[in-house]
């Protein structure tokens, strides 16, 4: 099988959201603005005309979570949201502030005809998905206790 059929499985926009996941994830690392903390970019999707594209982040406290003198080892990292509410805002504002420069990023590393403007929005999925742990967690310590 050729390397070329591999890509007509995927439809063009899929193909497009990994590409730009990718180099915004990289240059978001470079960013040296201290308000974006741990952001990693867990998905982007583009509009099928491929205008607007929405990037989806998380936001991870250090390693103890925030809390100092915590162990890192026994507490996984808090989300932005344990924080408090002024860490999501910063992170949020610090992506929108590096808007522009990440588009100009994707304008001289992605050959599209138009560089998508960029919206983001937390990935609501995986602190959705530490909630269902916590809760398994709960039942599992409730059903050792009887």
């Amino acid at each position: 099988m050729s390397g070329s059929s591999s890509h007509r499985r995927y439809p063009r926009a899929a193909r497009v959201n990994e590409l730009l996941r990718e180099v915004i994830a990289e240059e978001v690392e470079r960013l040296s603005d201290p308000r974006l903390g741990f952001v990693t970019v867990t998905g982007v999707e583009v509009t099928g005309d491929l205008q607007q594209a929405t990037v989806f982040y998380s936001i991870l406290a250090g390693a103890d979570g925030g809390r100092t003198g915590a162990d890192p080892s026994r507490r996984p990292p808090a989300r932005a949201d344990e924080r408090g509410p002024d860490a999501a805002a910063e992170t949020a504002a610090a992506l929108e502030s590096a808007r522009p420069h990440l588009q100009s990023v994707i304008g001289r590393q992605v050959r599209l005809r138009y560089v998508p403007r960029l919206h983001f929005a937390p990935d609501e999925a995986i602190a959705r998905g530490q909630r269902i742990e916590e809760i398994l967690r709960d039942i599992h310590r409730q059903e050792g206790v009887q």
